[in-house]
């Protein structure tokens, strides 16, 4: 498979790869527009609607066909034979790249010319465009994404690829190499004669703007310097955390280390009962029984200050439940040990409630970095990781925000057609007051813990309810 896009150079490929004798590349085999080239009715006894209705049968008579047989593929072409191609070592894979600039300048000239192959010179057709930025932009973005989502696949499955520049294509000893690499005897001694480039002029001279040039590519972010790198693993949906009532299809998926009591028993009142009454524990397949039986549904999740859901965890988590490996590693750092009962939390003077609640946030900062022995735990977790678990098994309809639960929740009844009671969340049940500890050195070990939420999610300063 020659992964490659228009205007890369890869007809001329094709030209040489079909001069071995033992080698046959058959075009773009699963562009949605034609089959093969655009005159070509059938490939490999396969039609376009044959095609169309089983791709995956034309790619089993590539493997079936005589010799070495192959084909073009492009970022736009049927997604549905990509993943078996990639993840297949038995296939090989050619990445043929050029210059996007160069790239766009001959697709947009071979747009406004209608002339895509040049066999002899003297039918060439010249014609300036016009250079988009924006077009250019989001041109290159997506064959960025394609070609990640080439080198992640190969990676992740243990292959390589042999990767060719358009200039290579006019090298006849790289040629020849690839050759040798797919395990052929053959060499050629000259190219294929009956292709001609088509726009060997430099860019400025086949533009009607060419100053727009500058102006394109500094809308690029080619070093990536305006992203923020994230080492926090990914989080799974952990369906088993879901929350869902009895008597209307309203599902809660939480973002664990917050404090749900006061949510959890408002959706109890909807069912008339207990906390404990809500539909709980769900396996994968009592889940998909219950979407299944649930089209209707309404799914949920709540988003919780970065500070607030911290110092809840730190309550209830680390001082009150069971992080012996956390309180061990405030302990060692920071000489504070913690207690672990309430009253005992009661008794923490302000001081050191504040240097052990900057403890967890400094441990956070590296867990989440990769820097400590210990595994990302789901209750310290960024948000926004937790999300993208979820969104893999539970798609939310709704993202409420903590602050404003009283509003929000009763509203949910009008997509469920039911009246939902009220919420009160009540004074915070906790030992421990954020309020009396926060400041801005407190504020700034938030957003280095938690920068991924308060970038993505939208929060400012934490503020006191």
């Amino acid at each position: 498979m020659v992964l490659a896009e228009m205007r890369t150079g890869s007809n001329l490929l094709e030209a040489c790869l079909n001069a071995f004798p033992s080698l046959a590349c058959m075009g773009e085999a699963f562009n949605p527009v034609f089959i093969g080239h655009p005159k070509t009715e059938t490939l490999l006894g396969f039609d376009r609607a044959a095609r169309d209705a089983d791709p995956l049968a034309l790619l089993e008579a590539f493997a079936a066909a005589p010799g070495l047989a192959g084909f073009r593929y492009f970022h736009d072409h049927d997604p549905r034979v990509l993943d078996p191609i990639l993840t297949d070592p038995s296939c090989a894979k050619i990445v043929l790249t050029r210059n996007p600039l160069d790239s766009y300048v001959s697709l947009q000239i071979a747009r406004a010319t209608q002339q895509w192959r040049l066999g002899d010179v003297k039918n060439r057709r010249v014609e300036k465009v016009v250079f988009d930025p924006v077009a250019f932009e989001t041109r290159v973005r997506a064959l960025q994404a394609f070609q990640l989502q080439v080198q992640t696949a190969l990676q992740t499955s243990g292959q390589t690829a042999f990767y060719l520049d358009y200039e290579d294509l006019l090298s006849l000893d790289v040629i020849n190499g690839l050759a040798a690499w797919l395990g052929l005897e053959e060499r050629i001694e000259s190219f294929p004669r009956k292709l001609k480039r088509q726009n060997p002029e430099p860019p400025e001279e086949k533009l009607v703007n060419p100053e727009a040039i500058a102006l394109g590519i500094a809308r690029l972010d080619r070093f990536h310097l305006s992203r923020s790198p994230s080492f926090e693993p990914r989080q799974p949906g952990l369906i088993w955390a879901y929350r869902a009532c009895r008597s209307v299809p309203l599902v809660y998926a939480p973002l664990l280390g917050g404090d749900d009591r006061a949510l959890l028993a408002w959706m109890a009142a909807i069912d008339k009962g207990g906390a404990g009454d809500l539909i709980a524990d769900f396996a994968p397949k009592t889940w998909r029984n219950w979407q299944r039986d649930n089209p209707q549904r309404v799914a949920f999740t709540v988003l919780r200050h970065p500070l607030t859901r911290a110092h809840q965890t730190f309550v209830n988590q680390i001082c009150l439940g069971n992080r012996e490996h956390v309180r061990g590693y405030i302990a060692r750092v920071h000489g504070i040990t913690l207690p672990t009962d309430a009253s005992g939390l009661a008794s923490l003077d302000a001081q050191t409630h504040r240097r052990a609640f900057l403890g967890l946030l400094q441990f956070v900062h590296a867990n989440l970095n990769g820097q400590t022995a210990l595994p990302v735990r789901p209750v310290w977790a960024s948000q926004s990781k937790l999300i993208e678990g979820i969104a893999t098994q539970c798609p939310l309809h709704h993202m409420l925000r903590a602050r404003q639960l009283a509003e929000d929740l009763p509203r949910l009844g009008r997509d469920l057609g039911r009246v939902l009671p009220d919420f009160s969340s009540g004074p915070e049940p906790s030992p421990l007051k954020l309020a009396e500890i926060y400041d801005a050195e407190v504020e700034t070990a938030a957003r280095k813990a938690y920068r991924l939420d308060y970038e993505r999610l939208g929060f400012g300063d934490w503020q006191a309810p």
